[in-house]
């Protein structure tokens, strides 16, 4: 065995790259999977819950659980087909092994209670191949002591078998085992763990370590769980199991059945049959639900594989969907751009939380579009569950009526940003940080992804109720009052509008709210100085227009339509005056910075505020005089503006490797400092952009295949993407990344549709 992907076996193992991980979950929580087999991050028992793996952030003290080689092996790892079960090879010259790694999932309609399990089944298909397992927790982000004991194990199906007990002032885990033999005349593996002492590593505790001799034929699974209380008929059940089989005469089968009718329905007893079902039933699980895509355009691998990460990151008691199951990942290796996406979309009414010690927080801002990925893949149910929680957001407004820019998964509106000194961070990338400081951010633009969100579901979802719209006119938009004021609050006295200068509202006597205290940001969350940025003025003319069109299409009571209509059209030309550099024919960040391009301003087509292209009439009638045809010209001044993106950094674009920057962090100051890379959502928008001025300009559709193409290209061996990718085109930023997936669905629907229009020969003639 040669060649560059040999992994030699090391006593400490550095970082492995963000992009050499699978995801696995149970829509509680979720765990990265490295190439080499080890669970590199886990938050127990949900996406919100404190670190228990951590590897990924402190490769020596952070944590993790891994089944690795002992000799030079080489890798692969993929899913299962159509499903989030997650299976990893190792392969040298004497033997293939397999590592099965999945969180239980059970088919709709069960009866049985979910199992929170983390289960990693090792079965070796090929000669003989020796692995390493360790088992070293770091609990509540690898800041608190624990003990390690290997204790009789209860639950398990074979006598005098034992099993390993963490225990930690905040969370207890086991860690059990059953072996197999898959072939007659080979025995069942035997199986020893030990302590192991890994303090001079940094851990507060002792960790499990037990190697695997395992040949062709056999196989081992591993479980870890939060265990239950044992009770003590259960216990009564398992000393007879193993102290007096023989002298009852009674059958070792048909005991493991009466001590499983004795056992609670959520701590079954643990045998082969019991995990070779849950394996059945998960797998099940996810190829039953992805066959409920609609999905028939280009792409369609791609397409499915981001709606199963999708649904992986779903918080099922709240239906939140997490932006990332991770926290700190740098957007630039040894920057300080690390940021905490345990934050949200969510679906559903939340239920109380539960205590823990940090909270994933739901942003508002992406709403809809996800949910404009989740009805263009047929997943309505999801959408429509997704807008209760919209409204129940709708009802707990702020005391001033205003709404927060992201919510826990919970329905909380708490999330503090917090940085964990003692962590190094992923290749020395520091701070890390849980928690997100721009919670308490004012950004405005996310009202007009409310709107929006609210508006798309009426396309597939219940029409809207008159107490529901009430309070979505309610709902305390403001309006910049004409002209736009300074944007430096310690010359300009903010205010929030009166009812007549709000979008929503029914209430004449609104008061006004001093915004002194407060900091306009953009999507962005720049953290310095306050500024009119163009993306958050689009979208709030997207409230005032959604808002508009809701009362026409649904015939609903609008007391101030022409007051919202006199406001979105000033806001309108407020926007084409003083966002456009007529000088270099682009639209800027912000009025202030008139200099500074923004990949932001992509979205317009995408809202349907300015289009790529305008439909016009051609007088030059055909001679058969059959009427008048209408055609399609690209809108020159956002074709400007993509065409200035378009070009590479060096030039004065934000292009690199047809990837594109959100921004030059070296000609805007944001408040952060450092570097990042090329941002994975703002390639997808600039696809998005490129394939609606394709319309008009097919090399433009050509520029956009290629794109797509190329970012295909960039996801990882299973097909997941991060936040961004570095000019070398290493992945980077929190992975696995939902908003990502959400663009890649909608820009991969929207090309696929418009190559099937330039097919048909329908492009440029507003069909």
């Amino acid at each position: 065995m040669s060649g560059q992907n040999v992994h030699q076996p090391q006593s400490e193992r550095g970082y492995t790259p963000i992009a050499d991980h699978g995801l696995i979950g149970n829509l509680r929580t979720a765990a990265l999977v490295s190439l080499d087999g080890s669970i590199e991050s886990l938050c127990l028992p949900a996406f919100d819950s404190p670190s228990v793996f951590a590897r990924i952030l402190d490769a020596r003290k952070g944590g993790h659980f891994s089944l690795t080689p002992s000799v030079p092996f080489t890798t692969k790892q993929a899913y299962l087909p159509s499903s989030n079960v997650l299976q990893t090879k190792f392969m040298n010259d004497a033997g293939v092994a397999s590592v099965t790694d999945f969180l239980p999932r059970q088919p709709a309609g069960s009866t049985k209670p979910l199992l929170f399990w983390v289960v990693r089944r090792v079965e070796v298909i090929r000669g003989t191949l020796p692995l390493q397992l360790t088992c070293a927790p770091a609990f509540n982000y690898a800041r608190d002591n624990h003990s390690t004991h290997i204790v009789p194990d209860l639950s398990a199906a074979a006598p005098q078998q034992s099993k390993a007990l963490f225990s930690s002032p905040s969370l207890d885990l086991d860690l059990r085992y059953v072996p197999e033999s898959l072939i007659d005349g080979v025995p069942e593996p035997s199986i020893s763990l030990s302590l192991l002492d890994l303090s001079a590593q940094g851990h507060k505790g002792p960790a499990i370590s037990s190697l695997l001799t395992l040949v062709e034929g056999q196989a081992v699974t591993f479980v870890l769980r939060i265990p239950p209380k044992e009770t003590g008929e259960v216990q009564r059940v398992g000393r007879l199991a193993g102290e007096r089989l023989e002298e009852l005469g009674v059958s070792l089968p048909t005991l493991i059945e009466s001590a499983s009718r004795l056992r609670a329905p959520d701590d079954p007893m643990l045998t082969t049959a019991l995990i070779h079902r849950l394996l059945s039933e998960t797998t099940t699980y996810w190829t039953t639900w992805i066959r409920g895509s609609t999905y028939t355009g280009a792409w369609k691998e791609a397409v499915h594989r981001s709606a199963l990460a999708l649904k992986l990151l779903i918080y099922e008691p709240t239906g939140a969907v997490v932006a990332s199951p991770t926290f700190s990942l740098p957007e630039y290796i040894g920057g300080t751009r690390n940021w905490d996406y345990r934050c949200a979309l969510s679906f559903l009414s939340p239920l109380p939380p539960p205590q823990l010690t940090t909270t994933s927080a739901s942003w508002i801002r992406d709403a809809s579009f996800t949910l404009y990925a989740l009805m263009r893949l047929g997943f309505t149910g999801e959408a429509n569950a997704y807008m209760e929680f919209i409204f129940d957001r709708i009802k707990d407004k702020n005391e001033d009526g205003s709404l927060q820019i992201m919510y826990t998964i919970h329905g909380g509106k708490l999330f503090p940003e917090e940085q964990l000194t003692h962590l190094s961070g992923h290749k020395h990338s520091r701070p890390v940080r849980i928690g997100n400081g721009a919670i308490d951010h004012v950004q405005l633009d996310i009202y007009g992804e409310l709107m929006d969100s609210v508006y798309l579901s009426q396309k597939f979802g219940k029409p809207l109720s008159y107490d529901t719209w009430v309070g979505v006119r309610e709902l305390y938009v403001p309006l910049p009052l004409l002209p736009s004021e300074p944007a430096d609050a310690a010359h300009a006295e903010w205010t929030w509008p009166t009812a007549t200068d709000q979008i929503c509202t029914s209430s004449p006597h609104s008061p006004r709210l001093p915004l002194t205290q407060h900091a306009r940001r953009s999507i962005w969350e720049v953290r310095n100085r306050m500024r009119h940025f163009t993306y958050s003025k689009i979208m709030m003319w997207v409230a005032i227009d959604r808002g508009l069109r809701l009362a026409d299409k649904r015939s609903l009571p609008c007391p101030n339509r022409l007051t919202w209509l006199a406001a979105r059209d000033a806001l309108y030309e407020e926007i084409m005056q003083r966002a456009w550099n007529a000088e270099k024919q682009f639209f800027a960040q912000s009025y202030e910075d008139s200099e500074v391009l923004d990949s932001a301003v992509l979205i317009m087509p995408l809202v349907f505020f300015m289009p790529a292209v305008r439909l016009f009439p051609s007088f030059l009638l055909c001679w058969e005089d059959k009427g008048l045809i209408w055609k399609l010209q690209s809108d020159p001044r956002f074709v400007s503006t993509l065409k200035q993106i378009l070009k590479s950094p060096e030039r004065g674009g934000l292009t690199s490797n047809n990837l594109v920057y959100r921004y030059d962090v070296s000609k805007t100051d944001d408040g952060v400092g450092g570097e990042e890379g090329t941002f994975c959502l703002c390639t997808l928008w600039c696809i998005e952009a490129l394939t609606r001025a394709g319309e008009y300009d097919r090399s433009m559709l050509e520029r956009a295949v290629a794109m797509f193409e190329d970012f295909i290209q960039y996801t990882n061996h299973v097909g997941l993407c991060t936040e961004e990718i570095s000019a070398s085109g290493e992945a980077l930023g929190n992975h696995v990344q939902g908003f990502t997936h959400v663009t890649l669905i909608s820009a991969a629907f929207n090309l696929s549709r418009t190559q099937g229009k330039a097919a048909r020969g329908l492009l440029g003639m507003g069909n």
